[in-house]
């Protein structure tokens, strides 16, 4: 069974992670995200859950007014041509549902079959935030402390300049 919200903070806090959370209404897109945010601080993101035509499975991690060009995105990630993943797939690997997709959901991901990519632009920001993994609310976490809960949760982000023109 998935691990949810409560789950996720009971690992950050024992892993010595402080972090802030918001409560909000049930979001589902960027642009509901800006009108209803108000003023948190840090950057706010889109989180992209991809599949290419060989089974691999990636979650693209970007600002959220980020240009990502899905025709080319596949050769800077040195993939197959990408597509968004399946629903059922995404609550198989993740745990999450779609509107609910955040960094945070690789905790759930135990046998490391995604690829966590995070945009190189993303981390010009010393705040970051997402959806602890349901769309009623943000964390807001410091950049190192997002690294410090990947590698705890298993995962080695790649880091990709996948926005804009950067090849």
């Amino acid at each position: 069974m998935a691990k949810g919200r409560a789950e996720l903070m009971a690992f950050l806090d024992e892993i010595g992670i402080s972090t802030e959370t918001m409560e909000h209404p049930p979001l589902f897109t960027v642009e509901e995200s800006k009108r209803l945010r108000g003023t948190i601080e840090g950057a706010h993101t889109k989180n992209l859950f991809l599949k290419d035509k060989k089974d691999q499975v990636f979650l693209l991690v970007a600002k959220e007014d980020a240009e990502i060009d899905m025709k080319t995105l596949h050769k800077r990630l040195g993939s197959a041509r990408l597509s968004f993943g399946k629903p059922e797939l995404l609550e198989e690997l993740l745990g999450v549902r779609p509107g609910s997709v955040t960094p945070f959901s690789v905790i759930n991901d135990e046998t490391q079959r995604v690829t966590l990519v995070l945009d190189e632009a993303l981390l010009s920001y010393d705040v970051l935030n997402f959806h602890p993994l349901e769309n009623t609310a943000t964390t807001k976490i410091g950049r190192e402390d997002l690294f410090t809960f990947l590698k705890a949760a298993g995962h080695e982000p790649q880091i990709l300049a996948a926005s804009g023109d950067a090849a």
